[in-house]
């Protein structure tokens, strides 16, 4: 089963981005898992609902108010030309700004759940050996949390990977720039080339389905070890 030349290129970029937003994701959603698992106060209520809103609104939704915040006359578009970065609509980092955003609860969420998990007690015997907050947290709260950080990791990954929405909206439709695996599939629909389409959304639930067996498969050898 062989892809075309334009195929493999939107498998490349769809991959880039994807490994991009999962690592933008690992340094942001690391600090806002923290301090949801670890505040107790009135703020985190609505933090932790902003962060799930991607959840349950529409992704043409989130797109719309995306690209009026980093288009021209937008908050983020005009921080962005007074950086001199330029307007980010339709380029390869405005899918990434796009995807991170509405990728944000499935890394902030399982990371969230693993902290928690590790509750008071590792911490405060690593207080009592005299680790400063921030030892602690890196030495004793990120090893316990590795689990979930696996898991964070690979949904964010997978997740970024089968957006179409957001990405379409935001993006557009640019060879080599912003034309990722899920826009060429709708462009070969649309064009009638079904064979095309056959095969890249072959590749594609290859790919998810390969990612969900080793997420599910190391779960159960995980357990079995501990």
């Amino acid at each position: 089963m062989l892809l075309t030349d334009s195929d493999l290129q939107t498998v490349w970029l769809t991959a880039r981005l994807a490994g991009t937003v999962t690592l933008i994701l690992l340094l942001v959603g690391t600090p806002i898992a923290w301090r949801l698992a670890r505040s107790k106060a009135w703020w985190t209520g609505p933090v932790g609902a902003v962060v799930a809103l991607p959840l349950v609104l529409p992704p043409s939704v989130i797109g719309f108010y995306l690209l009026l915040a980093m288009g021209p006359d937008g908050p983020l578009g005009q921080l962005t030309q007074a950086l001199g970065i330029g307007a980010l609509p339709f380029t390869f980092w405005g899918l990434v700004v796009a995807s991170a955003f509405y990728s944000l609860p499935f890394m902030v969420q399982p990371l969230q759940t693993a902290f928690e998990a590790i509750g008071d007690r590792p911490l405060e015997v690593a207080a009592t050996l005299r680790a400063s907050p921030l030892d602690a947290f890196f030495t004793v709260a990120v090893p316990l949390a590795l689990p979930g950080y696996f898991t964070a990791a690979v949904l964010t990954f997978a997740h970024t990977v089968g957006e179409f929405g957001v990405v379409l909206m935001i993006g557009g439709n640019i060879p080599g720039e912003t034309r990722v695996a899920s826009v060429q599939i709708y462009d070969h629909v649309e064009s009638l080339e079904y064979l095309q389409a056959h095969r890249l959304s072959v590749v594609m639930l290859m790919f998810s389905f390969a990612v969900l067996l080793a997420l599910y498969a190391w779960r159960p050898a995980r357990n079995k070890r501990l």
